[in-house]
Order: C-alpha cells, then sequence, then structure tokens
C-alpha cells in the first residue's frame, strides 16, 4: 500500500514540474513530431522512475507505470504513446529477464493499444478517463493472477490497487488541466495587460515597456529606429459632434489602418486620447517618411462610417524622430517625435514633419 501511495506522490510532482516547464506549449495531437517523441520518452522515463518505488512480490512489481501511459493517449495519440511504451518496456528488463517482465510487455502493449482507442471515441473526458483506467486494471488483474498463486494476498490486492489507480488517474489529470487551464488564463491576462481593449494594439504600457528595451538593445546592436508620434487632427470636434461611441468607432478603424500601412515587425500602439505612435525597427529615416506618408494619405482616402450612418473623413499629423539622424541622444527619441508632432499641427496639420 505505501508503495503505491509513494508512487503517487512521485507521479503528482513529477507531473507539476512538467507541466510547469511545457506551459507555453503542451502536449496535443497536432504537436510536432518531435515533441512527441520526446514528451513520450519523458512519459517512459516517470515509468520507470515509478518501477524503482514499486511493490515486489517475488519477481512481480506492481505500480502506477500505467498512468503515464494513459495521459500520452490522451493528449498525444499514437507516437508518444509508442515512444513511451517501449522505454517502458526497455526499463522492465533491467529488473531481470523472467515471466513477469515478460508479461509487462503484454501489459503495456493492451493498455495502449486500449487507451489509444478509447481516447479517439466520442467520450466526455471523465468517460474516457475512467474507461481507460478501469480497463488497466482489468488487464492488470488478469497478469497478476495468472503470476501469483496466492488467492488470500490477491483478495486483499487488487481493491487496493484498484482505489489507488483510480485515484492516480484522476488526479494525474485533474492535475495538468488545472496547470493548463491557470496557464490559458495568465497568458490572457498578460495579454490584456499589453493590449488595448479597444482598438487591438499595445497600450502604453506596452509600449514603455518595448521602447525602453530597444534602447537598451540599440547600445549594443545599433539598431536604426524611428519613433512616429500620430496624431488625429480635430479629434475633440468629432467626439462633440458625434458623441464618443462614434469617436471611439474612429479610433478602432485607425488602428485598422495604422497596422496595414506598416510592416508586421513594427510596433504599433494607442497611447490614449487621438495619440498614436509606430516605433519602426530597423528603419531609417527616408524609410520613416515614406511609411508616415503612406500612413497620411491612407488616413485622409478613407472614409469613416460610424453607427449612426454618418460617413467622415479625418486627417493625421506625424511627427518623426530618428536615432542618429535626427537625434543622437536615445533618451531624447520621444521628445524630439514629440516636438515634431507639435511642428506638424503647427503648420497646419495633415502633414509629415521631421525632427529638426
Amino acid at each position: 500500500m505505501k508503495e503505491l501511495l509513494s508512487d503517487l506522490a512521485i507521479l503528482s510532482s513529477l507531473l507539476f514540474f512538467y507541466t510547469q516547464v511545457t506551459s507555453t506549449s503542451p502536449l496535443s495531437r497536432s504537436s510536432s513530431r518531435t515533441r512527441k517523441i520526446i514528451t513520450g520518452l519523458f512519459a517512459g522515463l516517470l515509468s520507470n522512475i515509478l518501477m524503482q518505488y514499486s511493490m515486489n512480490i517475488g519477481n512481480t512489481i506492481i505500480d502506477l507505470r500505467h498512468i503515464p501511459i494513459l495521459i500520452m493517449a490522451y493528449y498525444g495519440g499514437l507516437l508518444p504513446t509508442l515512444s513511451a511504451g517501449l522505454l517502458i518496456i526497455l526499463g522492465r528488463f533491467l529488473f531481470g529477464f523472467n515471466t513477469s517482465s515478460f508479461a509487462a510487455i503484454f501489459l503495456v502493449t493492451f493498455i495502449s493499444a486500449a487507451s489509444l482507442l478509447i481516447s479517439s471515441k466520442q467520450l466526455s473526458k471523465k468517460k474516457k478517463i475512467f474507461w481507460m483506467v478501469t480497463f488497466s486494471n482489468l488487464v492488470f488483474t488478469v497478469l497478476v493472477f495468472y503470476l501469483l498463486n496466492d488467492i488470500k494476498l490477491l483478495l486483499h490486492l487488487i481493491p487496493i490497487y484498484w482505489g489507488v489507480s483510480y485515484l492516480a488517474g484522476f488526479i494525474s489529470f485533474s492535475i495538468i488541466e488545472y496547470l493548463r487551464r491557470s496557464q490559458e488564463l495568465f497568458n490572457q491576462y498578460k495579454a490584456e495587460s499589453a493590449t488595448d481593449g479597444l482598438t487591438g494594439l499595445n497600450n502604453f504600457r506596452k509600449f514603455d515597456e518595448v521602447f525602453n528595451q530597444l534602447l537598451f538593445n540599440q547600445e549594443r546592436t545599433n539598431e536604426k529606429i524611428s519613433l512616429l508620434y500620430i496624431d488625429i487632427d480635430y479629434f475633440k470636434k468629432i467626439n462633440d459632434t458625434y458623441g464618443q461611441a462614434e469617436g471611439d468607432i474612429v479610433l478602432k478603424e485607425l488602428a485598422s489602418i495604422l497596422k496595414s500601412s506598416t510592416r508586421s515587425f513594427d510596433i504599433v500602439s494607442w497611447n490614449g486620447g487621438e495619440e498614436f505612435t509606430a516605433i519602426l525597427r530597423d528603419c531609417g529615416l527616408n524609410q520613416a517618411i515614406e511609411i508616415s506618408e503612406l500612413i497620411r494619405k491612407n488616413v485622409e482616402d478613407f472614409t469613416f462610417i460610424l453607427n449612426s450612418g454618418a460617413q467622415i473623413n479625418i486627417t493625421v499629423s506625424i511627427g518623426i524622430a530618428n536615432i542618429d539622424e535626427t537625434t543622437k541622444r536615445a533618451a531624447d527619441l520621444i521628445d524630439d517625435a514629440d516636438k515634431a508632432l507639435y511642428q506638424a499641427k503647427r503648420n497646419g496639420r495633415n502633414r509629415v514633419y521631421v525632427s529638426q
């Protein structure tokens, strides 16, 4: 009994460790072949560890080695299950070549095949786990009745094994599901903390984080970085005339224009109000001017359709600063882009102005 409970404790601990390590890319049926093989080998290694803490009755060892097989079949399919099974069989032979070790081949093979079949059925998750564990227990029971002749021992052992096996199965899957859900929520909250819910762009917090990191790296890499400060001309008039909800439509549409007018690796953010920014990586001043003019023209030519049915056109003013070509100190890049934006507005709006 204590050996099986030790197996359960080890299994839970290692599953917790594994799911934490692989939280960014958990095993699934769509995982790459390499990941499936590696994960299967890890599962096989886990089963071998469980065998080291097994219950020994003569040449027969009793443990929870089947649980990692069930997990591989459920989440990964054939390839990780096969990898785990082969490693378990090889590990079992380290305990010796005897009837019990050859019976282990039968055990692993039948459990693997049945688990793959059950996991492919249109059943609820709980039913799949229940039937996989139940079949594993049935195969185990048949084998131990064949290997052990002590009926009194078997009548004591079988109920305990079934109970611990069911407990281990549901605890193991619960640990994995709990940690996966926790990681998904964490990733969701992390994304929401960096993304503006209205425009879908980076928020100011994310802009500040990325900008500071780029400036820190720029001292080492000398990457050409241009910064655009983009401001909607007379945006307050739009809000006053049509209402804030209609102004939000303008912000959302403008965000789409900015994304489509910049490169996929540029960092576009909404900094609040009518102000947007675009960090152009690996971008010299001339190219930054071209991108800015493209943005300005695309906005000018776009007709914004509001919820009320009204159609309006807007313009934007853009200030540009570039490390080295307009700004010597990286720390002055924001101030220089902001000053250039002020000049663009002062000189008539709907124009691009380069920091002097």
